[in-house]
């Protein structure tokens, strides 16, 4: 079965998400349309990347994720059709997809299937949905662009590493209010190379252990540990961190390793 998942700011008080929902099925009735999240904050790509880095390979190749932040038509805003480890991806070139990506792509397209001015105020309802319903139904990427080397690049603030600390920051806080910083495993145990460490963050709060699970600790105390996303997170077993700690996004956060 044919999959579309979607990554978008449209929120779900308008009809915008309708629209972009009923275009693809009006072009695909039978594709499987999944929603990734429509609760991204206006034009934040930084968000949307690291949910979309996260979650993409559970779902089977030749998926195809659609990636509507920062769509608005202008001349020279470019739109893309790449592929990646078998998967495809849809979006805007605006740096979402080096956020996203960890090598370079398979191929890459830049979309000339524009073929009307109508609908250039909401381009996820035409050129997107056009894209996505032909890759999702097997066509061939090189059918709806021109081929190009080309994707902006941004970066992430990355953590400073220096022989004995790590100073990273809080990149994303979940539905739970865990707190994930931008220090991976792998940054993390390279640095460490088996020495004791200390956490420290906001209002001088510590934490020198790392656990497997939340349920470690008693209920109500922080602990660190690596989730999903492979990155350190902060958290309180069966609490918000976020809140009860006073962490937000860019929040600075110190390892020593000692």
């Amino acid at each position: 079965m044919a999959i579309i998942t979607l990554t978008t700011d449209l929120g779900y008080k308008d009809f915008y998400q309708a629209a972009l929902k009923g275009s693809i099925l009006s072009a695909l009735p039978t594709v499987n349309i999944i929603d990734i999240t429509h609760e991204i904050d206006a034009f934040n790509i930084a968000k949307a990347a690291f949910l979309l880095k996260n979650c993409y390979h559970y779902f089977p190749k030749n998926t195809v994720h659609l990636i509507g932040i920062d769509t608005v038509y202008s001349s020279s805003n470019k739109y893309l059709a790449i592929k990646y480890r078998d998967h495809f991806f849809v979006g805007s070139d605006n740096g979402i997809f080096s956020l996203i990506f960890e090598e370079a792509p398979q191929e890459v397209v830049e979309l000339n299937i524009l073929q009307s001015l109508k609908f250039l105020h909401f381009p996820l309802a035409d050129i997107f949905v056009k894209a996505a319903c032909h890759l999702a139904s097997g066509g061939a990427l090189q059918e709806i662009g021109e081929r190009t080397f080309e994707i902006q690049e941004k970066i992430y603030f990355r953590p400073v590493i220096e022989q004995n600390t790590i100073k990273g920051s809080v990149i994303f806080i979940d539905s739970f209010e865990n707190v994930i910083t931008n220090i991976t495993k792998d940054l993390f145990t390279k640095v460490q190379a088996g020495r004791k460490f200390e956490l420290h963050f906001k209002r001088g709060e510590t934490i020198n252990q790392l656990s497997w699970h939340y349920d470690e600790v008693p209920e109500g105390e922080k602990l660190c540990l690596f989730g999903i996303s492979d990155h350190l997170e902060i958290a309180i077993n069966k609490g918000k961190a976020g809140k009860l700690l006073g962490l937000k996004a860019n929040d600075m956060v110190l390892i020593e390793f000692k």
